[in-house]
């Protein structure tokens, strides 16, 4: 029974991985062209919309689908099928609440909205993006109950319906609008409607697909099950979700002090006119498009670890809870320090191939990121793994620290004309890491049977290093070969050309280190699908 719960584990991360790798490459050819049709400072004007947006979504989604994921988990390994229901019902009215009234204000104050972030361009961005909210609300609702239950299917099609969905209809508006003359703000905000359409098709998808799941699941069969009232219900969803929320608002909080500052201090302090902050600004923002990149693959990670977790806690199979902790962690690793050390080495032909952006502030901006986009990923797993064990307050905590510090270093750096716009992307680095180390030291001393980090950490970031050694000197040979034989002399090619053969080798060179480091074990490959054959064919 044990091991088929770490199997389930470990092949929904698979899922979600695919899903997640397929979203991810939407999302690129989302927001790059539409970086390249709007322009870089009405993408500012995307990026104040998003992150507002972000914030009314954290508020009213961030911790109650890790709750009911949770509480679903628990009630379905303790054979609570009528407990379970109850759960989904009572969760699924509270988040219609919840995101009709997000809806609601962001639609009323949208003007205010924009004129508080210094961007009053956003203003239609914002007005357009504001239904999403009360569609991914309920969405969330079911896809924390189809996880709980192990099954990640849904929210992966879920997920590729509603990706898939803004790129046809978002790019489409966008370039209309622009093409017959609109400004790049009222782009923008034909960009990002078609986040909001997306959103409603991806609802009308997971609503029957849940429900054919629960019709092969069957009827409960009788059984002294009593739920427990609705008022308990739902007591017990706020009291595991509202520390999440706060946890997750700090950031989303300190998302947005962040745009307001960058406007503030590079105007204040240094005394850069609004148009030239806006366009460092959007220059930031489409940095952050990249470096949000590996934290895409910690979502799969994070949202298939917390029941696997829970449920083990439940039974109190601490071991088990254990090992599965580790695995998540060493996965984690595994798949985000080579992205990141990636993307640090290769920022500028990255921003000069994707973007145009020859600017070396922009490479420099995402070369730091890149370590910040690593903690990202330590930091949710680590939080997951936190709140998988009962101990949701304790993030909180840890996640105020890590945004004062973000705060205290953007302060300091933005007013300094030798670094300005990439002292924000410092103190995303001093943010995250501070989160993380701080939560790798709680997990420590408060988990069960918790197995030694330094393992977890010390190949894969080894692996990671010589691959990019090797990316970089490959980028390198390949830039000058193709300028001696006279080929992409100018252009984006010329810097996406070869950095694109990087990766490729980089890829397969960090496999074949991962192997000859013997960063992964036989034990860890055999929970994978098909992994046991692959341990043969790798022969680890």
């Amino acid at each position: 029974m044990a091991e088929r719960k770490k199997e389930s584990f470990v092949t929904g991360a698979a899922v979600l991985t695919a899903s997640t790798i397929i979203v991810k490459i939407l999302g690129a050819v989302f927001k790059i062209p539409l970086s390249n049709i709007i322009g870089k400072a009405a993408m500012g004007d995307f990026g104040v919309a998003y992150n507002i947006y972000a914030l009314l979504l954290t508020l009213s989604t961030a911790g109650l689908p890790v709750a009911l994921s949770r509480m679903v988990s628990v009630a379905d390994a303790l054979g609570r099928r009528n407990q379970l229901r109850r759960t989904f019902r009572v969760a699924r009215a509270a988040f219609f609440v919840l995101g009709m009234t997000s809806t609601l204000f962001m639609l009323i104050f949208s003007r205010i909205l924009a004129d508080f972030m210094g961007s009053p361009e956003a203003e239609a961005a914002i007005s357009m993006l504001a239904p999403a909210l009360v569609c991914v609300c309920l969405m969330s609702a079911y896809r924390g109950y189809t996880q709980g239950l192990g099954d990640m299917v849904p929210t992966s099609i879920s997920q590729i319906i509603e990706t898939l969905c803004k790129v046809v209809f978002g790019l489409s508006a966008a370039w209309i609008l622009i093409h017959r003359g609109r400004s790049g703000s009222t782009g923008a905000a034909g960009g990002i409607f078609g986040v909001t359409i997306g959103t409603v098709l991806g609802l009308i998808y997971i609503v029957p697909a849940t429900l054919r799941m629960d019709r092969k699941r069957g009827k409960p069969s009788p059984s002294p099950d009593v739920p427990e009232s609705r008022r308990q219900t739902l007591k017990e969803l706020v009291v595991i979700g509202v520390p999440i929320i706060i946890g997750s608002c700090v950031l989303n909080l300190v998302a947005m002090v962040d745009t307001k500052m960058i406007f503030g201090r590079l105007q204040s302090a240094l005394g850069y006119s609004y148009e030239t902050a806006r366009g460092l600004y959007g220059t930031y923002f489409n940095s952050q498009t990249l470096y949000n990149l590996p934290s895409a693959f910690a979502v799969p990670m994070v949202t298939s670890a917390i029941p696997a977790i829970a449920a083990y806690v439940a039974e109190r199979k601490t071991r088990d809870a254990a090992q599965v902790l580790g695995a998540s962690l060493k996965l984690m690793n595994l798949l985000a320090m080579p992205m990141a050390v990636g993307m640090g080495v290769l920022a500028a032909p990255l921003m000069g191939g994707l973007y145009g952006d020859t600017d070396p502030a922009a490479g420099a901006i995402l070369s730091v990121l890149s370590a910040a986009g690593y903690g990202v990923c330590i930091m949710m797993i680590s939080n997951a793994i936190l709140q998988a064990y009962g101990y949701e307050r304790l993030p909180i905590i840890t996640i105020a620290i890590g945004g004062v510090c973000k705060i205290a270093v953007n302060y300091v750096l933005l007013g300094n004309p030798g670094i300005n716009i990439v002292g924000a992307a410092v103190g995303n680095v001093a943010c995250y890491l501070v989160i993380s180390l701080l939560n790798l030291l709680i997990i420590r001393r408060k988990a069960p049977d918790c197995p030694k980090l330094a393992p977890l950490f010390i190949r894969p970031l080894l692996a990671s290093l010589l691959m990019g050694g090797c990316a970089w000197g490959i980028y390198t040979l390949l830039s000058r070969l193709f300028r001696t034989a006279g080929l992409f002399q100018s252009g984006r090619m010329l810097f996406l050309a070869p950095a694109v053969l990087a990766v490729g080798a980089g890829v397969v060179l960090y496999l074949l280190f991962v192997i000859l480091l013997k960063a992964i074990t036989r034990e860890e490959l055999e929970l994978v699908p098909k992994g046991d054959k692959l341990a043969r064919i790798l022969r680890v």
